[in-house]
């Protein structure tokens, strides 16, 4: 025992001192030369590379500073993220290259283009996009990056002059600058003098919610395909321009792990991605494994990690005829911790990020042309597999919601996919696509493979263990209508751009307005107006007049008694309007058939004041997508109280409180749930997902029924327990579910049925009432991905939903996630729903 305390303490020590002496030289190659007159890192943000952690600042003004200094480097910010840092990007080639970039561009386009098959690829350039620290908690990767574009602009010799002649290196310093901004000021803050490896020092614990998300809790490196981030539109847009050969995506994974580089888990493949792309991929891993071989560090490769879900971002460039490559390394967590392979520093992390950095160029360097050329290859067979296709085209949209339907176009035109306006209204499989508000999408275009990607619904699997969600098909996020098309006949003229959404209102009323609840904004406008002091009623019933059929839910807003004039009401409902995307009509009689004007069945909503439960126990992506919806779709105030001092803060003012998911005890003490009780009790609404379904049981605020599972392991060998464990989870997959369209929780819904996203295996058991079930699954509800046979019988006509009376207020439940990575459009209106009407449910 003493010989092992005294081997770890000399490798401790061991490591304190290549702290100390730390310099550039423990990562770059000694056998080259390099430019004195490019500045080190040290020479511009004033510590060397693993002393501290970069701040984004910092990384920010060395690539400025290296890019002035270096005839090799362009630099360009793309935008802007949440917190309005930089979304820089640094384009890497030789300067006889950069004199004839944009030819080279059109060239390299010109392989997935027809006609590509006759481009010769001898003496073309590789593109190669190299990405680092989508988790900003996983800061190796961009401090890498530091010593890596150091390396590009100041090594010096023929090997580097040829790279740099045959490569066009697209490096994107850090995909997440907010997070990477907000870990870095936490590891640095909590860092000692005398450095520490005990991982109970404060160094290595987060406060909630951590620092691998962005400013609104997301996790960027999920959105490659959805793009609903502005860091995910920049280097979206930087793909569709350059399409790379290679992309690289550095990562970082538990302490205690080593270093891994795909190819992942062969079974865990997706069907549309080719056979020679993993082999590819194991070729280039190649190359990591002799440069992790050269410095001593531990790796492994074929395990734990997939290529499903094309929304990440090594995965994502495999259905687009490229190679994406995810790099997973031990994190450090801070400066230097202990782990079962001995002590790991932060340096030593950063070296194995930058070795391998360099061993993909030098893999792109020695595969050029056959990486070249399958590019070419992928897209002249996707070319022939459209043409083959007896679907022709898809289309979707919703009648009674353009706003939906335009969103999805507005994704799909980012993905550079084609589409096309509706050229006529027309009517297939029962469901009505109107000309403004649906839109057609040609299979037989370049993307066509990513297009399939999109729309497709997929039930069976080669492997029941997934790494991310086993579903995204998006019109069904969106809940909108689609179809296949055999022929091209309906479809109009090809979009350039997307115009931007109408609204407006038909002309001005003595009496009243009115306008439906289907349109995905109506809760930004009727927040708008309730703001302003104005008065509105919610239809409880359909009514129709002058030809017009309103449905549940339509808004009133009458004329007299309002704080403005008729005037100025018009104009401020026209403003409305068009800021919300919506058409308000103006009426003159309150006489309809149905339910009159002045009739009790038309309920008085009030303003609402939400606010929403986070911090230690909550589920921060959960809590993250809640307000990111509140906050940029809907522009309603949300206040975000921390489970912290809730039991001190006053909440009589609040209309609503979510929770937006939570993990064990939810981080709610005993005086925090009495308080939420007491304010229930008084009238508030508690509006609760997922997990809390089990907290608002033990807790007394909903009498709960779960359908559990009895799984038993029969011939599963110790072995295999895991993986029979894994198979059981749902990871997130799309489910259908009945609904009671007179409920106000489904106000605004067209359709009987509603797709729903789920990765919980939360199941309740239906009230026996069926007025009391206005959501539930169907018999047989899965529609897309992936769910075992024992939770397949579970789900089987569960409800997802639950709303009970305590004394004057209302409780919630969703076991499901409506807000999933913002871009479930298709059930956002349900939490809309429970805030405005809790008081009808």
């Amino acid at each position: 025992m003493k010989k092992a305390l005294l081997l770890i303490g000399l490798i401790f020590t061991c490591f304190l001192s290549a702290q100390d002496d730390l310099s550039l030289d423990y990562y770059l190659p000694q056998q080259l030369s390099y430019d004195p007159s490019i500045p080190k890192p040290i020479d511009v943000i004033g510590h060397e590379v693993g002393e501290w952690h970069v701040t984004h600042d910092k990384l920010m003004f060395y690539m400025q500073t290296l890019a002035e200094a270096s005839d090799r480097i362009i630099i360009e910010n793309r935008g802007t993220t949440f917190e309005g840092r930089p979304i820089l990007l640094l384009t890497v080639t030789s300067p006889e290259n950069h004199g004839r970039l944009e030819e080279i561009r059109q060239q390299h386009l010109a392989l997935s283009e027809a006609g590509g098959n006759s481009t010769s690829v001898e003496n073309m350039p590789i593109v190669v996009y190299q990405g680092f620290s989508v988790h900003g908690n996983e800061p190796s990767g961009a401090n890498a990056g530091l010593a890596y574009a150091y390396y590009l602009a100041a090594a010096q010799g023929p090997e580097i002059d040829e790279m740099l002649k045959n490569t066009v290196i697209l490096m994107d310093p850090s995909y997440n600058p907010d997070g990477l901004q907000r870990f870095a000021y936490w590891a640095n803050t909590n860092r000692n003098m005398n450095l520490t490896a005990d991982n109970n020092d404060r160094e290595y614990h987060e406060v909630w919610p951590g620092g691998r998300t962005n400013h609104y809790w997301f996790d960027v490196n999920r959105d490659w395909l959805p793009v609903q981030l502005p860091e995910s539109r920049a280097r979206i847009k930087t793909f569709h321009r350059w399409l790379p050969n290679i992309l690289t995506d550095h990562h970082e994974m538990g302490t205690n792990s080593t270093f891994f580089f795909q190819p992942g888990e062969p079974t865990r493949v997706h069907p549309l991605t080719p056979k020679l792309n993993q082999e590819l991929t194991a070729e280039i891993g190649t190359y990591h494994a002799k440069a992790l071989d050269k410095i001593g560090s531990l790796y492994y490769s074929e395990e734990n990690y997939d290529d499903y879900y094309y929304g990440k971002g090594s995965t994502f460039p495999d259905v687009m005829g490229s190679i994406g490559i995810l790099f997973e390394q031990a994190s450090s967590r801070g400066h230097i911790q202990e782990s079962e392979n001995g002590t790991l520093t932060f340096p030593f992390t950063i070296r194995n990020q930058f070795t391998t950095a360099l061993s993909t160029v030098e893999a792109a360097q020695k595969m050029r042309t056959k990486l070249l050329s399958y590019q070419r290859d992928f897209y002249r067979d996707l070319r022939s597999e459209a043409g083959r296709s007896k679907t022709k085209a898809f289309i979707f949209g919703d009648e009674k919601d353009g706003a939906k339907a335009w969103h999805l176009a507005e994704i799909l035109e980012r993905q550079n996919i084609d589409i096309h306006e509706l050229g006529q209204d027309v009517t297939l499989g029962g469901k009505r696509y109107v000309k403004g508000k649906s839109y057609v999408v040609p299979l037989e275009q370049k993307n066509h493979r990513l297009i399939k990607a999109m729309f497709e619904k997929r039930t069976t699997f080669t492997d029941s263990l997934f790494y991310d969600i086993s579903a995204w098909t998006f019109p069904l996020a969106f809940n909108l209508d689609y179809a296949e098309l055999t022929s091209l006949s309906n479809a109009g003229p090809r979009i350039g751009e997307l115009k931007e959404l109408p609204g407006s209102v038909s002309g001005e009323s003595s009496y009243a307005y009115l306008f439906e609840w289907h349109e995905y904004y109506t809760p930004k406008a009727l927040n708008q107006i309730l703001e302003k002091g104005l008065r509105a009623k919610i239809a409880q019933y359909p009514f129709s007049m002058n030809g017009v059929n309103y449905d549940y839910g339509t808004v009133m807003i009458p004329v007299q008694n309002q704080l403005l004039s008729k005037r100025e009401l018009y104009d401020f409902l026209s403003g409305v309007a068009k800021d919300s995307h919506i058409e308000i009509t103006s009426v003159n009689t309150g006489q309809t058939r149905g339910i009159d004007l002045g009739s009790g069945d038309f309920e008085p909503v009030e303003k609402q004041k939400v606010a929403l439960i986070v911090g230690e126990g909550m589920r921060s992506y959960d809590a993250g997508e809640i307000w990111h919806l509140f906050d940029t779709r809907y522009n309603i105030t949300l206040t975000k109280i921390d489970t912290e001092y809730l039991s001190r803060a006053d909440l009589s003012s609040y209309t609503d409180i979510i929770i937006p998911g939570t993990w064990g005890s939810a981080g709610l003490d005993k005086s925090g749930t009495e308080k939420l009780k007491d304010w229930v009790r008084a009238g508030g609404t508690l509006i609760g997902y997922r997990n809390t379904a089990n907290w608002f049981d033990k807790n007394e605020f909903l009498d709960l029924v779960f359908k559990k599972d009895t799984l038993v392991a029969k011939n599963v060998s110790f072995g295999e327990r895991e993986d029979f464990r894994g198979a059981q989870v749902t990871g997130g997959a799309i489910f259908e579910a009945r609904l009671d369209r007179s409920h106000p929780i489904n106000f605004g819904y067209k359709n009987g049925t509603l797709p729903l996203f789920r990765n919980s295996n939360i199941y309740l058991e239906p009230e026996k009432d069926s007025y009391n079930n206005p959501i539930q699954y169907t018999a047989s509800p899965l529609m897309s991905g992936y769910i075992s046979e024992e939770n397949a019988s579970l789900i089987s006509n569960s409800t997802p939903f639950k709303v009970s009376s305590m004394g004057r207020g209302k409780v919630v439940l969703f076991t499901d996630n409506t807000n999933f990575r913002a871009f479930w459009y298709g059930t956002n209106k349900l939490l809309m729903n429970a805030i405005f009407f809790g008081d009808m449910m």
